[in-house]
């Protein structure tokens, strides 16, 4: 069992009520993981419907959804940025 930090931004906050958590995950990966939270109850569900619309980050550096996690990781989902 590992700890883990995650952290949402924008709409994924939103529609999961809460800016970060401190998370226990036997997850090895990021697409893990969000396999797990998604299990937790809808509005995770909800989040992490569609992963074409998700970016995630792990450690502050740009990630993909099967980079490995490591205890005490920090993981950021948020939807990808457009310029304009």
């Amino acid at each position: 069992m590992k700890q883990v930090n995650v952290k949402y931004f924008a709409w994924v906050r939103e529609r999961i009520g809460k800016s970060s958590e401190r998370v226990e995950t036997n997850a090895e990966t990021v697409r893990q993981l969000v396999v797990e939270l998604g299990e937790r109850e809808p509005r995770y569900e909800l989040a992490f419907s569609d992963l074409a619309s998700l970016r995630v980050a792990v450690n502050h550096v740009l990630a993909d959804f099967d980079s490995r996690l490591e205890n005490g990781a920090e993981i950021a989902f948020f939807p990808p940025m457009t310029g304009g």
